[in-house]
């Protein structure tokens, strides 16, 4: 089993930035990939970056520019990296870790971003 627990959610404003941070832990597989997906309320949950084990990232349109994820191997710890929020980047954040035909969820965080 996995385990992933989010954090850095929070209240901010628009034009600012955080960091949010996911960490598993559990049988965690060499070559996994790391994942930040996002839910807006009334909206289906979209995937946002993910990243592999070997560094290789990727990002959804909508993200490119402004999300940068990372990972820290040593520590089962993936990180999202948001600037300039905007009020459409409000949603709850969820990571998702994939390894061996599964996907694992953590229970989310919330963004608000005021304008």
């Amino acid at each position: 089993q996995v385990q992933l627990v989010e954090s850095g959610g929070g209240l901010v404003q628009a034009g600012g930035s955080l960091r949010l941070s996911c960490a598993a832990s559990g049988s965690i597989f060499s070559g996994n990939v790391m994942s930040w997906y996002r839910q807006a309320p009334g909206k289906q949950r979209e995937l946002v970056a993910g990243i592999t084990s070997g560094g290789y990232t990727n990002y959804a349109d909508s993200a490119k520019g402004r999300f940068t994820i990372s990972r820290d191997k040593g520590k089962n710890t993936v990180y999202l990296r948001v600037n300039s929020l905007k009020p459409e980047d409000t949603a709850v954040y969820y990571c998702a870790v994939t390894q061996g035909g599964a996907t694992y969820w953590g229970q989310g965080t919330q963004v608000t971003v005021s304008s």
